[in-house]
This record gives C-alpha cells, structure tokens and sequence, in this order.
C-alpha cells in the first residue's frame, strides 16, 4: 500500500464554487424550467461524484497490511487528525455528505418539474443552498483528511508483499554502511515518521526474490524506555513486516555506545520480534569479543555475503508457484 498517489482534497468552497459556475454555465444552454433542471442536475452531480471520490480514492483499511496500518496510525497521531479511526470518521463524513447531495437533487427534481418558471427558480435557489450547506459543514473533515494525505504520502516505499531483514543496532555500529555495501546503486532513502534522519532501504536479488534490507535509524537504535508512544507504535509496525532481523554489535565500542547497552538493546528487540534474530559483531577486525552468530568487517569486506546469506536463510522465503496438475 503506498499513499502517494492519493489526489489532493479540494477544499469545500472549492467544490461550491466548481459546482455551481458549471451549473451557471449548463443553465445559460437552456431555458425555463429545462435550464433550472440542468442547473440543480448539474451542480449535485459535480459535488456528490467529488465528495464521495474523496473517499474512494483511499483505501479500505480494513484491508491494509497491518504495517502500514500500523505505521499510518503512528503517523497521524502525531498530527491533528489523531490516528486511523479519526481519519475513517472524517471519510464517513465527507461520503454522508456526498450521497445528501444526490438525495437533494432527487428531491428537487420532481418538485421543480411539476412548478412554472418563477417558482423553479426559486426552488432550485433553494437547492442550491442546501448543497452548499452540507458541504460546508463537512469543510473540516476535508481539511482533516487533505492533511492526513500530506502525512502519509511521505511513508516510505516498503513493499509489504516482499521478504523483509530489517537491520538494528545502536547508531555507528555500521548499519548503513552494510545495507550500502550490497545494495551499491539500488538503495533508496525515503522520509520516515518520528526521526531525524531518513530510512535506508536496500534490495538485493537471490534466485528471483527480491529481499528488501530495512535500515532504521531512530526506532531500533536505542532501547524501549527511551522511545516516546509514537515511536513504540512504529515499531509495532515493523513487528508485521519484518521476516528477520539482524542486529549488529560493535564490541571495540568505537560507536560510542557501550558493549553492554548495545547487548540490553539486543535482548529488548529479542522480546519484541517473533522472527529470526541474528547477531552480528561488525568490526570484527578491531574486537570480536562478544558472542555473535556472525562476525564480520564491513570496512574490510570480510564475510559480509556470509552474514546476507544467513540472514536469507532464516527467513525461507519460497516463490509460490502455481498449482501443477
């Protein structure tokens, strides 16, 4: 699921104005009662049609991966909107408004066909005012909704449907240093809720799977303690997506970080993911004294296929094949 590519939302008076110069302009073709029809037909369908693309434009979440899920909720509590539920409320809204903008055409028409001019005129003015009506009053789940798309089409590309290795570690430890060493020109870096620097997202092939390498700075690089409740929810997210998960040490301590907090870390992301979690002791060049599932040299480049290997390993991915009869 990717939010991008979600259109913007117009603003209510936007709508009013669109609809209503196009049914000036529908109404100037005709005259009569024919001309006060094609007005009110005219300005209700652009409002009801635009409203309710405002809602099925988004899609079900219901039916959204729960990463993303997850990671939008995050996203939008930490706006104006207030999270997922706040969100579907204003769609609720918006798509009410939508379908009371064709329940006044409908009942309008009739009344309008059956009236002389003078009274068509005034019922359509009539009409006219109510439309405009619902649709302001649903001017701030439009807002509301206009910003949540802002938010969420800055979500990074990651593709729910692929295998994931999501790589942890306490900042300096090397992380975006391996990702970059196997991914080379294929990496891609992309804005990602609640930190300061942007994630880094690598793929690598092996026998037709593309497996995505998931950098995370300012989620799991640090322990639980110190993340804020936004922060957490992120990385609840990333306990859906992740088919692995290597955390990397540093045991020379060159990170900045002490060995033994890198280690807490280690057991805290243990306790989260209920996924393959291997340890790798990068820098193995300068220390290795820490056990680790693998030891390695990022800088060197020594046994960092190996660690890539392991990592596929654990997570097993199989190309689903179609049935053979």
């Amino acid at each position: 699921m990717h939010f991008e590519d979600l259109p913007t939302t117009p603003r209510s008076e936007e709508l009013v104005d669109k609809a209503f110069s196009r049914a000036a302009r529908a109404g100037r073709a005709k005259q009569g009662i024919e001309a006060q029809e094609s007005m009110l037909q005219t300005a209700a369908n652009i409002l009801s049609d635009n409203l309710q693309n405002v809602v099925t434009t988004w899609p079900d979440f219901d039916l959204v991966d729960p990463f993303y899920y997850e990671l939008a909720d995050a996203t939008l509590a930490d706006t104006d909107v207030g999270g997922v539920d706040a969100l579907r409320q204003h769609l609720s809204e918006v798509m009410w408004a939508g379908r009371q903008a064709s329940h006044i055409k409908e009942e309008y028409h009739s009344r309008i066909r059956e009236a002389n001019t003078d009274t068509a005129r005034k019922l359509r003015k009539q009409a006219f005012a109510r439309l405009a009506d619902v649709t302001e009053q649903v001017a701030d789940d439009l807002l509301a909704i206009s910003e949540a798309r802002d938010a969420l089409k800055t979500l990074p590309d990651i593709r729910a449907d692929e295998p994931a290795i999501v790589v942890a570690g306490y900042p300096n430890v090397g992380k975006s240093s391996f990702v970059n060493h196997l991914t080379n020109a294929t990496n891609e870096t992309a804005a990602y809720p609640y930190t300061t620097t942007n994630i880094n997202v690598g793929h690598v092939t092996r026998d037709r799977i593309r497996y995505q390498l998931v950098d995370t700075p300012g989620l799991l690089d640090r322990p639980t303690d110190e993340r804020n409740a936004i922060e957490s929810q992120a990385v609840s997210s990333l306990t859906h997506l992740a088919d692995a998960v290597l955390v990397m040490l540093d045991a020379s301590g060159e990170c900045g970080y002490p060995l033994e907090s890198q280690l807490d870390l280690l057991a805290d992301i243990e306790s989260q993911f209920d996924v393959p979690v291997i340890v790798v002791c990068n820098k193995a060049d300068i220390s290795r004294d820490v056990e680790a599932d693998h030891y390695m040299s990022v800088k060197n480049d020594e046994n960092v296929e190996d660690v890539l290997s392991a990592a596929i390993e654990a997570v097993g991915h199989e190309i689903e094949l179609p049935f053979e009869q």
